[in-house]
């Protein structure tokens, strides 16, 4: 729990005269019913640890704390907020709050046991944060992830669509991902020029391993950075040709129509 004589967060804020900052990406979330409407979409946590990244003032970081969640991170890089953030400990040892630059934190040592990540990302970090997670060496539980809605519909895109490209085929080929919550701009302070989409994504089973996804970055790279092109043009210092037939890939097709699936052999030709 959280404890219980702690102003709204709007009087925290101006206790401690603190606005976002544009270099961070930062716009604040201090809605609480919306809030713990994300975390019941997080959940259930059953006692795992939570990993928040960026939460500023708190807003989600009460949410979480309401819940059934066992010990909850914070990693927040701008020092301003730790004095806010620490207001919320209630001694017990469930919070831990680190200040670090999340892209370069090991959560393997940070976070113990199987842990969710749930988060409203900075918007300068949110894709990088999101490879990081699904390609890393330390695989969460499941995220849920708030990023501008631009960024969710590229993370959940489906071949032939136009937001499909490379964050949808290794987001897709790692998790299940889909988008659960759309919120307006105006739902922050201050308010961003885009709306927000939250994302839900559970890691599969039958993720590929190390080395594919190592490969399918490669893959994928190449076959988006030229994505107008036919695969055996944007895919020529890859193996062009021959590596699309030895996926059984189309070597005329483009990117944009090539699914999962298809991206996964291409990867395994590159490997073999």
């Amino acid at each position: 729990m959280i404890p219980t004589d702690l102003p709204p967060l709007r009087e925290s804020l101006n206790a401690h005269g603190l606005l976002a900052k544009k270099s961070f990406g930062q716009h604040f979330l201090l809605d609480l019913n919306i809030t713990r409407k994300i975390v019941r979409l997080a959940g259930p946590f059953e006692g795992r640890a939570v990993l928040e990244v960026g939460p500023g003032p708190g807003g989600l970081t009460r949410a979480i704390l309401e819940s059934d969640a066992g010990k909850v991170v914070l990693v927040e890089k701008d020092p301003r907020f730790l004095p806010l953030l620490a207001e919320l400990d209630t001694g017990d040892g469930r919070l831990k709050i680190i200040e670090a630059d999340a892209l370069r934190v090991d959560e393997a040592v940070r976070v113990e046991g199987p842990a969710h990540v749930v988060s409203n990302l900075p918007y300068n970090v949110g894709t990088p944060l999101l490879i990081k997670w699904l390609t890393g060496a330390w695989t969460p539980h499941a995220l849920t992830l708030m990023f501008q809605k631009e960024v969710a519909e590229r993370i959940v895109a489906a071949p032939g669509e136009e937001a499909y490209g490379r964050l949808a085929v290794i987001s897709q080929a790692v998790a299940e991902a889909r988008i659960v919550m759309q919120l307006p701009a105006t739902a922050f302070t201050p308010p961003p020029k885009v709306a927000s989409s939250v994302v839900h994504l559970i890691p599969r089973s039958d993720r590929p391993d190390a080395t594919t996804l190592k490969r399918l970055e490669r893959v994928t790279a190449a076959a988006f950075g030229q994505r107008r092109k036919m695969l055996r043009s944007s895919l020529k210092t890859l193996g062009g040709t021959a590596l699309c037939e030895a996926a059984g890939i189309d070597p005329d097709a483009r990117a944009e129509t090539i699914d999962i699936a298809g991206f996964l052999r291409l990867a395994g030709a590159l490997t073999a």
